[in-house]
């Protein structure tokens, strides 16, 4: 079964002729690694969040305050690390129909993939389980990254874990769920 709106995959032409592609749409979890103004807000936010979930995550530690001012940067760091890692993964199953004729039953189903993991991760169950693994394979570095990082910072072996396993369960990337066709209207840019 075929999603609609599809976006096609521009093919050169049995002449030779290059493609002209005069708009691109991008995901949203390409864009969000995309240098651009947008990093000045999500850079921040995040520093901020990754900070407010380690704060609660310490609990009755003494001089919390202090900790989390000299430890947050490396923990947003290791998350971006990991979201990264998770794209990685998005991108080669956005680009694993490149190449397939999609005349075929698996080229077909490649495109589907691709589709619903670039534009919309519930049009296709194999695209929403590809997008959960991404999910889960950035959530599993973020947690033992972090778990490295506050164990390093002198936390004890179990607080760090502790720490870790609710930094990874609520700074995991869930902004991969977002379907990028909210971004577009039958192609047209709406932002």
């Amino acid at each position: 079964m075929k999603p609609r709106n599809r976006i096609p995959i521009p093919q050169p032409s049995s002449r030779g002729e290059p493609v002209k592609l005069f708009n691109i749409m991008l995901p949203i979890w390409l864009i969000l690694f995309w240098p651009t103004l947008l990093w000045l807000v999500l850079i921040p936010a995040n520093y901020f969040l990754d900070r407010i979930v380690l704060k609660w995550s310490l609990g009755d530690l003494p001089d919390k305050g202090s900790f989390c001012r000299r430890h947050t940067w490396k923990i947003c760091l290791a998350g971006f690390l990991s979201d990264f890692v998770g794209v990685l993964i998005l991108f080669g199953f956005f680009m694993a129909s490149v190449g397939f004729d999609d005349s075929t039953s698996f080229g077909a189903l490649l495109e589907d993939l691709a589709y619903g993991v670039g534009f919309n991760p519930f049009s296709h169950i194999g695209s929403f389980l590809i997008v959960v693994l991404a999910i889960v394979v950035a959530g599993l570095l973020i947690f033992l990254l972090d778990r490295k990082i506050l164990k390093k910072a002198g936390l004890s072996a179990e607080q760090a874990k502790k720490s870790a396993l609710r930094l990874a369960l609520i700074t995991a990337p869930y902004l991969y769920f977002i379907p990028s066709s909210f971004l577009y209207d039958n192609g047209n840019f709406i932002v």
